[in-house]
């Protein structure tokens, strides 16, 4: 298997040659590390959220858009597909990577974290990548420092200018589109913690509706998760059978059908005190191979409707 981090810097070197057309815009810090805007201050856009995701998932994934409904409106879904899903989503798209700094909050999400290993998943699957650039997707309202960016060169094991920050706020075209892609991440990752092997997972199709923008990071959060949870398809290609499917869709988690606006306010915003068990895709779909298939749970388009303002 080439090397996760090689792949995503293709596509980093892509954006960076089409920033203009794309709305966002890379700079250096003094570090040497390369920060690139992909909504924060820049407009961005629905073709940079699709390459971002891209990105975050190292090439290993299609991901396009359509045209579909919530609430007998128009609405653009965002579809992205992979054969490669344990690679793709849990040893790069998941976000794993908290940067909580003085004055600085993000997460981040991408290839940079096969660099590092320390999460269950690497360990499970045995990967671990080796590459002298590398990539960290950072969703946060603020773009990163010099600290940041250090802090990821020293945790990787690379130079502060081997380190490239594509970085967008959840409340932007971008983190509207990075966000409805990753209805299959979710998927994956909620059977993985549920003790079901990801390398029997063949092929994952997930779709999710694109959540109105919203500057306030607040109210973006939640039509975001909104749009997975309560908007969230996925089909899902298996080569073993197991008895907890049901793990993977949002409807295992005890607050399913709250708006998560009003579940991370109950929580004071301290996302540990949310059901985990809510993060996930409305339906999902399960074809095992030579054997059954399992359809599981069902959209909910009046959350999707109060939450997106229909």
């Amino acid at each position: 298997m080439d090397s996760i981090n090689r792949m995503a810097i293709e596509l980093v070197d892509e954006a960076l040659d089409f920033a203009g057309e794309l709305g966002i815009e890379g700079y250096e810090l003094d570090s040497g590390a390369t920060v690139i805007d992909f909504g924060v201050d820049a407009d961005g856009g629905v073709e940079a959220g699709m390459l971002l995701a891209e990105i975050q998932t190292a090439g290993l994934a299609t991901v396009q858009t359509r045209m579909g409904e919530v609430a007998g409106t128009p609405r653009p879904h965002v579809e992205l597909s992979t054969d490669r899903p344990a690679l793709a989503l849990l040893c790069s798209q998941k976000a794993g990577w908290e940067l909580t700094f003085d004055g600085f909050d993000g997460l981040g999400s991408g290839p940079a974290r096969a660099l590092v290993g320390e999460e269950e998943e690497f360990h499970h699957l045995g990967y671990y990548d080796e590459f002298d650039l590398t990539v960290l997707a950072v969703e946060s309202i603020d773009l990163p420092t010099d600290e940041v960016a250090e802090h990821v060169a020293e945790t990787t094991g690379l130079e502060p200018s081997a380190v490239f920050l594509p970085t967008y706020a959840t409340g932007s075209l971008v983190g509207s589109v990075t966000g409805a892609a990753r209805a299959a991440e979710l998927a994956v990752f909620n059977l993985f913690e549920a003790g079901y092997d990801p390398t029997n997972v063949l092929s994952i199709n997930g779709s999710a509706p694109l959540a109105p923008v919203s500057y306030d990071e607040s109210v973006a959060m939640g039509r975001t998760n909104d749009a997975v949870a309560y908007g969230g398809r996925v089909h899902v290609t298996v080569s073993e059978d197991f008895d907890d499917f049901d793990r993977a869709i949002s409807t295992a988690g005890a607050d399913y059908g709250v708006p998560f606006e009003q579940l991370f306010e109950d929580a004071d915003w301290d996302f540990g005190e949310v059901d985990p068990d809510v993060f996930g895709p409305a339906q999902v779909t399960v074809d095992v191979v030579d054997g059954p298939t399992y359809t599981l749970g069902e959209t909910d388009e009046d959350v999707l409707a109060e939450s997106f303002g229909l």
